[in-house]
């Protein structure tokens, strides 16, 4: 490419569209650490305690939860966020169900939608690690409960 195009040689990739990169010798590392980081600021909660769980269990929600009505354009913005961000397959359905209450949401589905935040801050370290092998083998772990 060198060849057909001018080139600059910026060095190794820190960051690309949200993801921070860690490239070694022999693995590359990508996290959203800084996305959730910037997610996290931009909801005033860069100082919440993390959660282990992204939903209580049992969490009934439906559309008369609550009477006192939040701005929805800020909710949209909060669930619109969560759905871009990494996804574990524990806040994927948390999110989806948050999701169905963006026309007209409460204080409880935003508070929902607060500790599905605060779950992801507490897993905002976790990525994909691509190691360099000799011996290719694809190798898949899921946990569900």
């Amino acid at each position: 490419m060198a060849k057909e195009y001018e080139m600059i040689v910026l060095g190794l990739m820190r960051y690309f569209l949200g993801i921070k990169v860690k490239q070694r010798k022999v693995e590359i590392f990508m996290s959203q650490e800084m996305y959730i980081d910037d997610l996290l600021k931009r909801f005033h909660m860069s100082t919440c305690k993390p959660l282990s769980t992204p939903m209580a269990v049992n969490e009934n929600l439906s559309k008369e939860n609550g009477v006192e009505l939040v701005d929805a354009s800020i909710y949209r913005s909060l669930v619109g966020s969560l759905i871009l961000s990494y996804q574990t397959t524990n806040s994927v359905l948390a999110v989806s169900i948050v999701s169905r209450y963006m026309n007209n949401p409460s204080k409880v589905h935003s508070g929902v939608a607060k500790r599905i935040l605060r779950y992801v801050k507490r897993t905002k370290n976790f990525g994909l690690k691509y190691e360099s092998e000799n011996d290719c083998k694809q190798v898949g772990f899921s946990y569900n409960d």
